[in-house]
């Protein structure tokens, strides 16, 4: 693992709404608006992109952690922009708050975390799982 950032870097990623992204439970849409789960699905994704640049060749990152406020809806059509910023690095764990906006309007705000690990690392994990449940 390398890191080439210092806390209080930035990345951002912008996600424009639609029908996909409102909730729905049992193939039934609660209401047309963008949803808590599909916020911290971006939000992790936000995160990531710091992931993306510290991770070696034979490493992949994993979601260890989401803490999500849900300030206001955003509706179908609207951009949201997510701005996750790099607070600590504690071993192979990052930890970046996030902050998502529709224009000046805070829809969400909250944290993500993930850790990197060795892919052979995981891949033992993962089969030592299905390998319980069979």
């Amino acid at each position: 693992m390398k890191n080439p950032f210092q806390n209080g870097d930035q990345k951002s990623y912008t996600h424009l709404v639609s029908e996909a992204d409102a909730p729905s439970f049992h193939e039934k849409m609660v209401h047309p608006v963008y949803a808590t789960f599909a916020l911290a699905r971006d939000a992790e994704w936000t995160g990531r992109l710091f992931v993306l640049d510290m991770k070696e060749a034979d490493e992949e990152g994993i979601g260890t952690a989401v803490f999500i406020t849900h300030h206001a809806p955003a509706m179908p059509g609207e951009s949201v922009r997510f701005v996750a910023t790099l607070a600590a690095v504690e071993g192979n764990e990052i930890i970046t708050p996030f902050e998502a906006h529709v224009g000046d309007r805070l829809i969400a705000s909250g944290e993500t975390r993930q850790k990197i690990l060795k892919k052979e690392k995981l891949d033992r994990l993962f089969e030592k799982l299905k390998s319980q449940n069979h």
